[in-house]
């Protein structure tokens, strides 16, 4: 195994990190009960995720910093620690060194997520648009109307010629729709069009109705781009009902990216759903990751400024494709288990473990999440074909390695510690990641004592 510790780097040195454990236990009960105390977390060059008894104060804040510094100096973007404190004061701490086939979980202080497939995305990321399910231009789409404002608004503007926007078409591998190719036929809307002009941008901006991207700035809305992470993307799903004006995808090559509202972005839609218009305009929020927004039913009516009063589609979590089992939800998998269910997340529950039994063998169950504990029998997790993300606890993830019953179909993984005793999690994490022939996670570990408990 390479070793990938940052040599010489005071990271390694537990007089480093002594004053964020006794930070992290201050305020604490379990040492003064005589029992040992589990904590963790995450500290990057630019932030840190750490389970707090209260806010820092500036001179604490140093503590972290310090070790902010240690990384820099090391080359190192961040690292995961987890401690294990006796009553007496000796400390077992473990240093988890960044690996490529570990992604982050941002805001979670545990391992992350194992990437067991080089450059995996989960499934809804990978959804191509369903080609023909909207209509023809919407009755309010009209090319004479719109050019005409354009010209009132715009009398000076420089506009595309023909081979141009051919050029973009090329580049983008589509046809883009008769309003976007008149609204460019109007104005390309390029910087060095406008030399010493500072305002034109404003003037454009305010006669199409958002800050314009230049004809050679026009891109699809990219999928890939918008995937949060395993960790909160295995968790999400979207469909599109029969209904619906929007298709439930994170991206589309149909989704032409025209211009912002200084965040999110305005595109045209050319893969629209079943009840939707070719052409249509849609907002593509940045804090979203799944789905847009319908905002007018033809560029014509966004720029004349007659939006559509209702919002976009539905969102996932009133679909029944995600259940939620436990003391925040279902109360049986009897009740979750459906044909179209992809998503099944077992929590912490007061009654008897359960079953996967009612989930065996449905067609689109690509994730499960069980809270440790909360599965009578973890072998049973072999009878779900489709799996494609899996989160259990240590002891549920060493029965299915030792019966050698991992499901073969897992593209990520995670490991759920909920005491936070984390030490022992990256020797099971290693034997998982054996089996994808990924590379192994290297930990450090550092000893030392902090003192009897006050």
């Amino acid at each position: 195994m390479v070793d990938q510790r940052p040599p010489l780097s005071s990271v390694n040195d537990f007089a480093t990190w002594e004053p964020v454990l006794r930070l992290m236990l201050a305020g604490g009960t379990e040492r003064n009960a005589a029992r040992s105390v589990h904590v963790a977390g995450r500290i990057s060059q630019f932030g840190w995720s750490l389970a707090l008894p209260r806010r820092m104060s500036s001179t604490e804040r140093i503590a972290v910093e310090d070790i902010q510094r240690a990384l820099s100096r090391g080359g190192f973007t961040e690292i995961a620690f987890r401690a294990e404190v006796q009553p007496d004061g000796r400390a077992t701490l473990g240093l988890v060194w960044p690996s490529p086939v570990v992604e982050a979980a941002v805001g979670y202080p545990d391992l992350g997520v194992l990437v067991l497939v080089d450059g995996s995305l989960a499934e809804p990321w990978r959804r191509i648009p369903e080609s023909g399910l909207g209509a023809a231009s919407a009755p309010s789409a009209d090319l004479e109307l719109l050019e005409r404002t354009l010209r009132e608004r715009l009398p000076d503007a420089i506009g595309a010629t023909e081979d141009e926007i051919a050029a973009v078409e090329a580049r983008l591998g589509i046809v883009l729709s008769d309003e976007l190719k008149v609204l460019y036929g109007v104005t390309r809307a390029r910087w060095e069009d406008w030399g010493e002009d500072y305002e034109a941008a404003d003037r454009v901006s305010s006669a199409v109705g958002c800050e314009l991207f230049g004809l050679d700035d026009l891109y699809s809305i990219d999928a890939e781009v918008r995937h949060p992470g395993w960790k909160h993307a295995s968790m999400e799903a979207g469909s599109t009902p029969s209904d619906a004006r929007v298709q439930s995808l994170a991206g589309s090559t149909g989704w032409i990216a025209f211009g912002t509202n200084g965040g999110d972005e305005f595109a045209v839609d050319l893969t629209p759903g079943p009840a939707g218009h070719t052409g249509q305009v849609i907002l593509v929020d940045h804090e979203q990751s799944i789905g847009a927004e319908l905002i007018a039913s033809s560029l014509t009516d966004f720029v004349l400024d007659r939006m559509r009063a209702e919002g976009g589609n539905r969102r996932q979590d009133q679909l029944p494709v995600v259940a939620r089992v436990g003391n925040d939800g279902l109360q049986t998998i009897q009740a979750a288990a459906h044909p179209a269910v992809e998503v099944l997340s077992i929590g912490a529950c007061d009654g008897a473990p359960f079953s996967l039994a009612p989930v065996t063998g449905l067609p689109r169950l690509r994730t499960l999440t069980a809270f440790p504990g909360t599965l009578v029998d973890p072998l049973e997790v072999a009878g779900l074909a489709e799996l494609e993300f899996l989160e259990l606890g240590i002891q549920e993830w060493r029965a299915l390695l030792d019966a050698g019953a991992v499901p073969s179909t897992l593209k990520a993984a995670a490991i759920k510690v909920p005491d936070q005793n984390h030490l022992p999690v990256v020797a099971v994490a290693n034997e998982i990641l054996a089996l994808w022939d990924r590379p192994q996670i290297v930990q450090t570990l550092l000893e030392g004592n902090l003192g009897p408990a006050v």
